[in-house]
């Protein structure tokens, strides 16, 4: 076994409160062996979606005081990929890990293309816990039971139908139904909300990943019962998802469709 497999090991072994924590990448070996499906970036794609994650961030007036972790979207259809970045107080951005998602798909009455922007995860909008119920379908939209909903509250979007102008529809992140949707997580088909794999929900919920506003308020004495006590946060919960278009229009191998092979995620 390499020297680096062995450290990763150990990492992975460590409660993340006992780590002598350097930054946010500590997450790299955990989100490799939590996450399934994955995605392999190459370094030079990395590099490109962090600078596009600074570029919106600048272009929407968020300044980063403090290290956090933020998630990204490109919506892409060619793309349809969630991403996590680790950002530094300088500056400094740190890929952590890729999934496959999905979101928007316009040409239905009620679906929305999903909005670009930087959108704010806050207590003004509480998440909630899936309920695991199917609907006429025999489809579980958010999921198993238990599977977290991370609500972003009313935005604009473009209407996938009629006139195409803008509407208002719920931004949320969820997973979804794991053997009906799950498998077809990278490509457009979601009413404009951004579905993940059950194991990335549960990554983000377990580390507190996206609760930087949630943990602010229980320091006061709040109490929230989508917080459980069992997760184990990191010392960098950020509050942000980036909703980006790369605009591509070929798939790039590392992003392969659906029931196509996957590259090798044994890393």
């Amino acid at each position: 076994m390499s020297l680096n497999s062995i450290l990763a090991a150990c990492l992975l072994l460590l409660p993340v409160g006992g780590a002598d924590l350097v930054d946010g990448s500590f997450l790299v070996p955990r989100f490799a062996a939590e996450v399934e499906p994955r995605l392999q970036l190459p370094e030079d794609e990395q590099n490109f979606y962090g600078r596009l994650l600074t570029e919106n961030l600048a272009a929407a007036g968020v300044t980063i005081s403090e290290p956090q972790y933020i998630l990204l979207a490109d919506r892409s259809e060619s793309i349809q990929a969630v991403m996590l970045f680790w950002i530094s107080e300088t500056g400094a951005v740190h890929f952590v890990g890729a999934a496959p998602a999905t979101t928007g798909k316009p040409g239905q009455f009620e679906y929305f293309t999903t909005p670009t922007g930087v959108f704010d995860h806050t207590t003004a909008n509480q998440d909630f816990r899936a309920e695991g119920t199917r609907n006429q379908n025999g489809i579980r939209g958010y999921g198993v039971k238990g599977m977290r909903v991370y609500d972003f509250g009313w935005v604009d979007a473009p209407r996938g139908w009629g006139d195409g102008h803008l509407g208002v529809m719920r931004l949320q992140i969820h997973s979804t139904d794991p053997d009906l949707l799950e498998p077809l997580l990278g490509t457009a088909r979601s009413k404009g909300c951004v579905r993940i794999s059950a194991s990335l929900n549960t990554f983000l919920d377990h580390y507190g990943l996206l609760d930087a506003d949630y943990e602010r308020k229980m320091l006061d004495g709040r109490k929230f019962f989508v917080i459980p006590a069992t997760r184990n946060p990191t010392p960098w919960s950020g509050r942000y998802l980036v909703v980006v278009d790369s605009q591509r229009t070929v798939r790039p191998p590392w992003s392969p469709k659906p029931g196509s092979s996957r590259p090798n995620t044994s890393n």
